[in-house]
């Protein structure tokens, strides 16, 4: 926000330099930018931030200086003296989209004579940056940067049938702007138009059909408030931004319409000249008489800011910033309503703030007492550094990737099938436009950014969310599920192996489940399905090398994609003492011919629940198809440790075992034993 110092002394009185106000307003929370001479007065440049709107306007400006240093506070009357004729008969305004202006206020004035503006306004204009035009537009200019609150004239005259209707664009509308260049407007755009076309961009920037001449006799004037969203999306689409679009942006006073606009005409008579139309044409919601009330408790400015401020110091400043005290403040407690230039004050600790920083952040102790409480991890987070453990142990590297991907990328790993992408709409990001359903994209991506720099065999890991829903009655677990995603060169065993140590990193007794996937994008029989104890939980496998090829990737791709919160719902986070084995163990291969249907997993499940107490651990020999084995069958070599906590085994307790296995393999999944 820049400030003109001889234009901010016409509200304030004040004794001291504006650098020293200007050092003492950064300690409340305007943080000083700069401060430079321009022509003969000091341009003071601050920062406000995007909750203090009230403070983009020299009144806003003044009000904090006022307050700082207890001084009285002018503001200007705005009453403008009024013809005879009514409004009515001479314009109307109709609103047709309330949703995205919510109020429409317009004046008229007639028989102004336009020209140039008198030399302070063009000064103070000058101070702040702003190019002076003629006194009608200047004048606009002018009150926007008195009170935060944009304006526009019209020339009345070449109004098409003297009205305006406030609507969104129609399809195939453009619009030539004051800066005469022409823009193309979609449907969701909120346009001021007159009986037939667009004339302005609402709350953007005016169009030049309408704009003010050295011809202009009768002015509307249009003072209004625009929906923030609305606003900003066409701003960023178009690549159009003004000082007015900024304002609207940030949500002004809903009662700053009304007073801007009789300001604005005070101004116009002064200067311009003419007769101002009894009344104003108003269309939209009229806004609520105030805001709900807030209760500040004084001890707790003490134990919030570990020093004692003076409860009648408090309640002046409040007082002094526009909020109304409710009653009479007591000894303990106080309540006011927030105007409405104030929305950010909702809470007891708004008000707190407000106290501090008027008080001066500069006063507050730097070796007060706070009480603090140790903080724990959630478990949330225990699991994820459980993860990123593991993940690190076996060689990956963390990425973090944008969310937006393009339509090429997106096909590249569909594992949810044809699930409609949910997309933006932003003039930044017209390639990539859709919210990722999955992370594998983002990750071949990075992998190609490592090997078109030489650094062949990245292997990377992201925990992120990603979209796949904007349907807010469902639980984010399931619109916005958080996803472990890595890619790697290795082959689909090790990588399984990877996934299962993971699991067993979690929790030391889940169990992993595989099942053949039907996904497109993985090579054909190795890909899988996980199941972790039972519940879904992602898939692993060797991408197809078409998926390489699209993306010119020089080594064979694996990937695995876990879902997070499946995970957590398993984890057993706490170690438990198990002692070390004090008796030999006895370790035992079997070599099964089986049907190719069947599953490791459940031969697996056969083999435990035959071996009965004495059975370690089961292990995976590996599988064979090829010479020596039928068409249709596989072989599968099992590894089987029995131990006893209690004493060495015997070899007849580990061949009755043994035998267990082979019968209930044989009975219950027809295998034979391989010679």
């Amino acid at each position: 926000m820049l400030v003109s110092w001889d234009w901010l002394n016409q509200y304030v009185s004040l004794d001291v330099s504006a650098e020293v106000l200007a050092d003492r307003l950064t300690m409340t929370g305007l943080n000083l930018e700069e401060c430079r001479d321009v022509a003969g007065d000091t341009c003071i440049d601050f920062e406000v931030t995007s909750n203090r709107p009230d403070c983009l306007g020299h009144l806003g400006i003044a009000r904090e200086a006022a307050v700082v240093y207890d001084k009285p506070l002018k503001v200007p009357a705005a009453a403008p003296k009024s013809g005879t004729t009514s409004i009515g008969p001479v314009t109307s305004v109709v609103n047709e989209c309330p949703d995205l202006c919510s109020q429409y206020h317009a004046r008229v004035i007639r028989g102004v004579k336009v020209g140039p503006s008198p030399a302070w306004l063009q000064r103070r204009l000058q101070t702040v940056g702003i190019a002076s035009i003629n006194n009608i537009v200047d004048i606009t200019n002018y009150v926007l940067m008195e009170c935060g609150q944009p304006l526009h004239a019209f020339d009345m005259d070449r109004l098409h049938g003297q009205r305006i209707v406030v609507r969104r664009a129609r399809t195939g509308e453009k619009l030539q702007a004051i800066d005469h260049k022409e823009y193309a407007l979609a449907t969701d755009m909120c346009v001021i138009a007159d009986a037939d076309r667009p004339v302005a961009l609402a709350g953007v920037m005016g169009g030049a059909d309408t704009e003010i001449t050295t011809i202009t006799r009768n002015v509307l004037v249009e003072a209004a408030l625009f929906a923030p969203l609305s606003i900003r999306n066409t701003s960023r689409r178009l690549k159009l931004h003004s000082d007015s679009s900024y304002r609207f942006e940030r949500a002004l006073d809903p009662h700053g319409p009304d007073w801007a606009s009789r300001r604005c005409c005070e101004l116009i008579l002064e200067l311009a000249g003419g007769e101002l139309l009894e009344g104003a044409v108003f269309a939209g919601i009229k806004p609520p008489a105030e805001c709900s009330p807030v209760t500040l408790r004084f001890a707790q400015i003490r134990r919030v800011l570990g020093i004692e401020i003076p409860s009648d110091e408090a309640v002046r400043i409040l007082v002094a910033l526009g909020l109304t005290l409710v009653g009479k403040a007591t000894a303990e407690t106080a309540t006011f309503v927030p105007p409405f230039n104030r929305r950010d004050l909702s809470r007891e600790i708004d008000l707190i703030e407000e106290v501090a920083r008027i008080y001066g952040y500069d006063k507050l102790p730097t070796n007060a007492a706070v009480p603090l409480c140790l903080s724990h991890k959630s478990h949330h987070d225990r699991v994820i550094d459980r993860v990123r453990n593991t993940l690190t142990g076996a060689g990956f590297y963390e990425a973090i990737t944008v969310s937006l991907v393009s339509e090429k990328e997106q096909s590249l790993f569909r594992p949810r099938g044809d699930l409609a992408p949910l997309a933006i709409d932003h003039s930044d990001f017209r390639e990539t436009s859709l919210l990722r359903q999955t992370l594998i994209p983002s990750l071949l991506g990075s992998r190609r950014a490592n090997e078109r720099r030489g650094t062949f065999g990245a292997q990377l890991f992201e925990i992120a969310s990603v979209h796949l829903s904007a349907d807010k009655s469902l639980p984010q677990s399931q619109s916005e599920p958080t996803m472990i995603s890595f890619v790697s060169g290795k082959s689909f065993a090790e990588i399984k192996g990877v996934v299962q140590e993971l699991a067993a990193r979690v929790n030391p007794s889940a169990t992993v489940i595989a099942r053949p996937s039907a996904i497109a994008q993985f090579t054909e029989g190795r890909g899988a399905e996980l199941l972790l104890n039972g519940q879904f939980w992602g898939w692993v496998g060797e991408l197809d090398r078409t998926v390489a090829d699209q993306l010119d990737l020089r080594d064979p791709v694996t990937v695995a994609e876990l879902d997070l919160s499946v995970l957590e719902s398993v984890a057993d986070l706490v170690p438990r003492f198990k002692s070390l084995p004090q008796y030999q163990g006895s370790s035992r291969d079997l070599n099964f011919v089986l049907d190719d249907p069947v599953t490791w997993s459940e031969l697996d499940a056969v083999v435990r629940g035959a071996a009965g107490s004495l059975l370690e651990s089961v292990g995976f020999g590996g599988q064979y198809r090829g010479k020596q084995i039928p068409e249709g069958k596989k072989s599968y070599l099992i590894t089987l440790m029995y131990r006893s906590a209690e004493r060495t085994l015997t070899s007849e307790e580990v061949d009755a075992a043994q035998q267990s296995v082979i019968a209930a393999c044989q009975t219950q999944l027809g295998a034979t034993l391989r010679a």
